[in-house]
């Protein structure tokens, strides 16, 4: 069943429902038939007017055809909720103990659900730079949110972390109204944080981050040395990585008649690399002569090279030899020549071919990373070696993946090759 994501839209001048989906003719027909439904093409989206009778007409109609994921719907709701909120002080008891008259919305969703979302287009609502946030943000406090992302820029801090960031700062400044963030206690952080978990009921990774931007905010803006020292934070839940077995990617890989669309899927897969790195490839990133991808600048501005498939240079070679225009700078370039396929795109590639292969499991385009970390430690592979191949800080991160014995090799083969001459796969 498909899965809709509903999100806070901000489009001509008034708040509406982002309606976001892989294309599918008959959701289109049943959102025709909904007054006041329409199409942006700006945002790439479907979109209703915000309001409690749309949202549950909306969802009503299309029960039978979809899942809904409104976990940034939700948190809109209750933020705006809490700006409208009278004589609201930090210092009140009684703070934490609001309640939002939001409308009820389900927000069970799985863990690669929620990932998806915090990636989402500049189009839909940012706390932190959206002008109806920031109306409700004292002007006191805003000087506050312009330090913290100063800071966070001297600091040369990636843009999704200052997002991030200033994201889950604004939401507490909201809260504050008049009362200035820098006069806050470790008691009234406290009981901020407090009534982020009970009242909100954010997951554990959103209080995480949150903590992580106050945290900067005092210590590092404010220079209160040690300021959250005696904080405690939520613990995190364990949770296996999502694989698909080479049943599945016979399957996935198989199903795709595009070669772009199949050498992106290849290129993630037989490097696992994140969809981000797989986009970001540059033609001078394929070094042939020593059969050797280099991602540059990953996650935590880290290089780290891996090995190229004969296979997937194989493909590579295929794809950009059938192209009408050759690359000018990217190896996947978008709709527009020296730019970048873009990372939504790239997993609406994989959905496609997903629900093409009628795979079932909870999937996402990350889950081509941790099936290659898998099935190299089913191959015997080191973990250590694993660990530099998928750019992680902590050999605890890729511990997740030991559920199969370990053995180190000498030769690291990608498991595509493997696929390959099994003969199971074709282009």
């Amino acid at each position: 069943m498909q899965q809709i994501s509903l999100k806070p839209l901000f489009h001509r001048n008034y708040q509406q429902i982002g309606i976001y989906f892989n294309k599918d003719i008959e959701i289109i027909n049943s959102l025709k038939k909904i007054p006041n439904t329409k199409w942006s093409q700006t945002n790439k989206c479907w979109y209703i007017p915000l309001s409690k009778q749309n949202y549950q007409t909306l969802t009503h109609n299309l029960q039978q055809q979809a899942t809904f994921n409104v976990v940034e719907l939700k948190i809109f709701l209750q933020n705006r909720n809490e700006v409208n909120q009278t004589h609201i002080a930090i210092e009140q008891p009684n703070l934490l103990l609001l309640k939002s008259s939001a409308p009820t919305v389900n927000t069970n969703t799985s863990h690669s659900n929620v990932t998806q979302t915090n990636s989402t287009s500049t189009n839909t609502i940012s706390l932190a730079t959206s002008k109806y946030y920031l109306t409700r943000i004292s002007p006191q406090n805003q000087q506050a949110l312009q330090q913290l992302k100063d800071q966070l820029i001297l600091k040369a801090y990636s843009p999704s972390t200052i997002k991030t960031y200033t994201n889950e700062f604004a939401a507490m400044l909201q809260l504050l109204k008049n009362v200035p963030a820098s006069t806050l206690s470790i008691l009234q952080v406290k009981r901020y944080i407090k009534y982020c978990i009970n009242t909100l009921q954010l997951s554990e990774n959103t209080i995480h981050s949150r903590l992580n931007a106050l945290k900067f905010y005092y210590e590092q803006v404010l220079q209160q040395a040690r300021f959250f020292v005696e904080l405690p934070r939520p613990k995190k839940q364990i949770q296996l990585p999502n694989i698909l077995g080479e049943r599945d990617l016979e399957r996935l890989f198989n199903g795709i008649s595009n070669l772009k669309h199949k050498a992106i899927l290849f290129t993630a897969y037989s490097a696992g690399l994140r969809v981000s790195e797989a986009v970001a490839l540059e033609l001078k990133h394929i070094d042939s002569d020593r059969m050797q991808i280099i991602i540059k600048n990953a996650k935590g501005k880290k290089d780290r090279v891996v090995g190229l498939s004969p296979v997937l240079l194989d493909v590579l070679r295929q794809y950009i030899k059938q192209l009408p225009t050759k690359p000018r700078l990217y190896l996947f370039e978008g709709q527009y020549q020296g730019e970048p396929y873009n990372t939504r795109s790239a997993q609406r590639v994989f959905q496609l071919a997903k629900n093409g292969a009628n795979i079932k499991k909870e999937v996402s385009f990350h889950s081509l990373r941790h099936s290659f970390a898998t099935h190299l430690l089913e191959k015997g592979v080191d973990i250590k070696y694993i660990k530099d191949l998928l750019g992680h800080f902590n050999i605890r991160t890729t511990e997740r993946y030991l559920h199969v014995s370990k053995t180190k090799l000498i030769n690291i083969v990608s498991p595509l090759d493997d696929l390959w001459e099994k003969g199971k796969i074709k282009l």
